[in-house]
C-alpha cells in the first residue's frame, strides 16, 4: 500500500490570514464533489485510498493539508489556531479557490471541529453533505480514547520523545498491524508538524451542538469499532442528534477506518452518495 501518489492537479491557495494552503485535485467527474480533511498532525496524502480508488473515480476528489500541516504554511504563534473563524475561513477559501460547486465533506477526526467551524460560520448552503470519520466535535471526556496523554506527549520539544509517542500514537490508529510502508510513510508525513503547532491544536472549545442539531444536508457517521483515539460513544452521539444521520460502523476497526478497510469504507461513502447525496 502506497501513500505517495501524484496529484494530477496542485494549487496554492491563500487565506483571509495570509496562509499558503496546499490542494490536490483528482478528477473531474459529474457526481458530487468530495473535499477530504484530513486529521491531527496528518496531511492530505492520508487519503490516497479514496482519491485513487477506482469505485469514486466518476466524482471529483480533492484534499488539502490544513495549516499547520503537510505542504501548507505553518506559522508556530498559537494565535493563527485558536480561532474557530480561521478554520472555518480557510475551508470556504479552499472550497472556492478549487471551483468546487456544494461538495461533500468527509472529515477525519480533528477534522470534526473544522466542519463544525465552517457550519457555524457559513452554514450549508455551500455544501452538499458530510461525513464524519471518526470525528470529534465535543470536549466531553467520554467521546475519547486512551490516547489524550500520548497526544499532548507528540508536543514534546525533545525530538527523541516526540517521534517515540509519534510511532506509538500511530500504531494506535489501528486496530491490526499495518504494513511497514504504510506506517514508515505516516510517520514520515506527521514529522512534517512542528510540535508546537501540534500544542496549538489543543484546548480551544468545541460548542457545535445546536448547528449539528439544525443540519439540513445529508450526514454519514462513520467509526471503526476499535478506536483507541475518539471513543465510538462519539459517533453514536452525533448519530443520535443529527436529523437522519445514517450511522456506519467498522467492526475490529481502529482510528482510521478509510486507511485499514478500505474497501468497506468506499463502499459506504459510494452508497451514501448514490442514495442520500445524489437524491437529496
Amino acid at each position: 500500500m502506497t501513500l505517495l501518489p501524484t496529484a494530477p492537479r496542485t494549487l496554492a491557495v491563500r487565506t483571509p490570514d495570509e496562509l499558503d494552503i496546499r490542494v490536490q485535485e483528482w478528477g473531474a467527474g459529474s457526481g458530487p464533489e468530495l473535499l477530504f480533511i484530513h486529521g491531527f498532525s496528518q496531511c492530505g496524502l492520508c487519503w490516497a485510498q479514496q482519491t485513487g480508488a477506482e469505485v469514486l473515480a466518476p466524482f471529483r476528489r480533492v484534499t488539502y493539508d490544513f495549516r499547520g500541516h503537510g505542504g501548507s504554511d505553518k506559522p508556530l504563534d498559537p494565535a493563527a489556531y485558536r480561532d474557530g473563524r480561521l478554520w472555518a475561513d480557510e475551508l470556504a477559501a479552499v472550497i472556492r479557490a478549487a471551483g468546487l460547486s456544494r461538495p461533500v465533506l468527509v472529515g477525519w477526526s480533528y477534522a470534526g471541529r473544522i466542519i463544525g467551524d465552517y457550519l457555524l460560520h457559513h452554514g450549508t448552503a455551500d455544501i452538499a453533505g458530510i461525513v464524519f470519520v471518526d470525528a470529534a466535535t465535543h470536549n466531553a471526556r467520554e467521546f475519547y480514547g486512551t490516547c489524550n496523554r500520548l497526544m499532548r506527549q507528540m508536543c514534546s520539544a525533545d525530538l527523541a520523545d516526540n517521534i517515540a509517542a509519534t510511532r506509538t500514537f500511530l500504531r494506535r490508529c489501528f486496530a491490526a498491524e499495518q504494513p511497514r510502508e504504510l506506517m514508515e510513510t505516516l510517520l514520515a508525513f506527521n514529522m512534517v508538524v512542528p510540535a508546537q503547532v501540534r500544542a496549538n491544536l489543543f484546548d480551544r472549545t468545541a460548542d457545535y451542538d445546536a448547528v449539528l442539531r439544525a443540519l439540513d444536508v445529508p450526514v454519514l457517521v462513520t467509526q471503526g469499532t476499535h478506536d483507541e483515539v475518539v471513543a465510538p460513544a462519539m459517533a453514536h452521539f452525533l448519530a443520535e442528534i443529527i436529523p437522519g444521520a445514517r450511522l456506519a460502523l467498522f467492526e475490529g476497526v481502529g482510528h482510521a477506518p478509510f486507511l485499514e478497510a478500505p474497501e468497506a469504507f468506499n463502499g459506504a461513502l459510494l452508497h451514501f452518495l448514490n442514495t442520500d447525496v445524489a437524491g437529496d
